[in-house]
């Protein structure tokens, strides 16, 4: 068994302490390790990094970890270890990340990786030209749900794919009455609170691995809840889009169109759908499940708005089965990530990728200032 010492910065938040160290690392660890292609093992060793120490000092008695510090210069100027991980806000992160590319560590990080293009470049920039390993986590790729659409796309189901829609979205309570599901600070433009930046990095890595690279873009954001109730009481501007509805032009001619929204109410499948329809097939995916529908199976409605529906929409769609276990997606990216840093395992989620998500967030954020299509050019990184 052979130890890797990892930085763990942010991982006091939802998405850090959550999918990051308890159902990645402290999942790994409890399964003894990341099994590596000559048969040794190793086991990460995390050191819980920020600013609250007693926090900080909870989580690792509460999941068996030894080390926590405040002291991030003193983290990174440890030699044993040899990873830095930050899921902290995005505000922060080219200059962390930064930071730790000079103390010669490996990066991976939560997205956005920037909320600024050029910044996002220059730090791709830097991280290729360091030698060291690094990564974005593109965690959607590893939905259960998505990597059944991969498999359809895979075998040919869906003929040629004509279009792609995507529903994203939930009710976020405002905070006054009932209490807010996310941090306040996701809706003040000062904070980096938006959901175009927030939701477009995902949309740019799910549209380029499965349906064709991104060429162009048209968004249209809003602000449909002015003023909210922060986590005090107090309530606040919330001048930040909490609502996105964007065009895209994709490779081979595929157009996809996908609404973000936290001012929605949900009633369809998950808090996610993609529907991709193609000429010999369509499917439904949410993040666990998928449904099919066959061009022989396809029913034969007729417009008539003079007598009720009698189809059965839904039932005229079957189900594609778990015919393997889909583990934890943010875990079994780690468990890539892990391996490409010990035995340079293959790896194409780099911070290049990250650039690219933050690319279409800016081109999303320009064409709804500016109410015009934009071409999304490849970056020079």
């Amino acid at each position: 068994m052979k130890r890797l010492g990892i930085i763990m910065h942010g991982i006091t938040g939802r998405m850090g302490l959550n999918q990051h160290l308890i159902r990645s690392i402290v999942a790994i660890r409890s399964e003894g390790g990341v099994l590596l292609s000559n048969g040794d093992r190793v086991m990460p060793d995390p050191i819980l990094v920020g600013r609250n120490g007693g926090r900080l000092e909870e989580l690792a008695k509460t999941y068996g970890l030894e080390r926590w510090t405040t002291d991030l210069d003193e983290a990174l100027a440890n030699p044993e270890d040899k990873i830095f991980f930050d899921a902290a806000t995005t505000q922060m992160r080219t200059t962390l990340l930064s930071r730790a590319l000079d103390a010669g560590k490996h990066v991976y990080c939560e997205k956005p990786i920037s909320d600024d293009l050029d910044a996002a470049v220059a730090l791709a920039r830097k991280a290729k030209a360091s030698g060291l390993k690094n990564g974005v986590v593109q965690d959607k790729l590893f939905l259960p749900g998505l990597r059944k659409l991969a498999m359809l796309r895979d075998s040919g189901f869906f003929g040629k794919i004509l279009s792609v829609r995507g529903e994203f979205g939930y009710w976020v309570f405002e905070g006054d009455w009932q209490a807010a599901q996310r941090p306040s600070w996701n809706y003040r433009k000062a904070d980096g609170g938006g959901i175009i930046l927030d939701m477009l990095c995902h949309w740019r890595y799910v549209l380029d691995n499965l349906f064709g690279e991104v060429k162009s873009v048209s968004c249209l954001g809003a602000t449909h809840i002015p003023e909210r109730v922060d986590e005090k009481g107090r309530r606040y501007a919330a001048d930040a889009d909490d609502a996105a509805y964007a065009t895209f032009e994709l490779d081979g001619g595929v157009i996809a169109h996908i609404n973000s929204s936290w001012t929605v109410r949900v009633r369809r499948d998950d808090l996610v759908t993609f529907q991709v329809d193609g000429t010999h097939g369509s499917a439904v995916a949410g993040l666990t499940k998928c449904w099919t529908q066959h061009r022989v199976n396809t029913p034969k409605p007729v417009w008539n708005p003079d007598q009720p529906q009698t189809i059965d929409f839904y039932k005229t769609w079957d189900e594609v089965p778990d015919n393997q276990v889909y583990d934890n997606g943010f875990k079994v990216q780690w468990e890539m990530f892990l391996r490409h840093v010990l035995e340079d395992a293959p790896w194409r989620f780099t911070l290049d990728e990250g650039a690219k998500g933050v690319q279409l967030a800016t081109l999303g954020l320009q064409s709804w200032a500016e109410r015009r299509w934009l071409d999304v050019k490849p970056l020079e990184i």
